[in-house]
């Protein structure tokens, strides 16, 4: 059951039904204050971080992270990409790129932008589709539509950049943390993506420091004894696709959330699947 709580709008509490019935029997009447304190041991918070500023080159994005919200130990940040290459710089100005015959061709099919196209050949080691829109391959390993080279939520004739090392990224902004508020907390860097088979987009990860990208079930039972053979759970997917859904994609502002009383996993980070693994890529890169 997720609630809403009064006065916070980014504020959503998640409680296990069962804890729930034991401090509410009656289904018709609502919770109080005091009933979601009894549970809050049990309980997952989200809490959308408000009120920071527009991010530009050479900001401080931890401190002012820690500056609006009091983080615990434990607690799992995540952190939209895009605000984290602005922080640092890794944008590039569309007047300063010159498109190569290569971006021009594909220009011409995506009708897009030549110099954006370039970009994203520039971000990419490897092109799987050209249109009609690119797909492509980053040296991390991510595989998105125009390499994750955005153009929204940004000034004009600027474009954003993923993060060369998500990994490292997501790192960095943990020991910031750390350093700034002497906690250790858990980061997952977002970024948004569409998905094979489906309309839409969500909140995917593209890097993480102190969880795994995959809970691994292999070896476990299932609830009649079965043992499982092949369930990994793509958890840090799972926390990046609810972020998005608080960040909002237009102009809501919130390009940071907080996940708290998280439960911690095992697992792995193998999150992409090996070349040889990867049949959807072979067979789309043979049309």
């Amino acid at each position: 059951m997720y609630r809403k709580v009064i006065g916070n709008p980014h504020l959503i509490l998640y409680h296990p039904t069962a804890a729930l019935r034991r401090v509410n029997s009656s289904a018709k009447r609502l919770i109080s204050i005091q009933q979601i304190t009894e549970v809050s041991k049990m309980s997952i918070e989200v809490i959308g971080v408000e009120n920071l500023p527009i991010i530009q080159p050479g900001d401080d994005l931890a401190g002012l992270i820690s500056d609006r919200i009091t983080l615990m130990d434990g607690d799992i940040l995540c952190v939209a990409s895009s605000v984290y290459s602005k922080s640092v710089g890794n944008i590039r100005n569309l007047d300063e790129i010159i498109p190569g015959p290569e971006a021009g061709r594909i220009a011409s099919m995506t009708r897009e932008d030549p110099r954006f196209v370039q970009a994203v050949l520039d971000s990419s080691v490897e092109i799987i589709l050209d249109h009609p829109f690119i797909l492509s391959r980053l040296p991390s390993g991510h595989i998105g539509v125009r390499a994750g080279v955005d153009h929204s939520n940004v000034e004009d004739g600027i474009v954003i950049l993923l993060p060369a090392d998500p990994m490292g990224a997501a790192e960095a902004i943990r020991s910031e943390i750390r350093e700034k508020s002497g906690v250790d907390i858990r980061v997952i860097l977002t970024d948004t993506c569409g998905r094979a088979f489906r309309r839409g987009q969500t909140g995917h990860a593209i890097g993480w420091s102190g969880v795994t990208a995959i809970r691994d079930f292999r070896g476990d039972h299932d609830l009649f004894g079965h043992e499982l053979l092949i369930t990994e759970e793509a958890v840090a997917d799972e926390i990046a696709g609810f972020a998005n859904f608080v960040m909002g994609e237009s102009n809501k502002g919130v390009p940071a959330v907080v996940f708290r009383n998280m439960e911690t996993w095992s697992g792995h980070d193998m999150l992409y699947f090996e070349e040889s693994e990867d049949i959807i890529k072979e067979a789309l890169k043979k049309r």
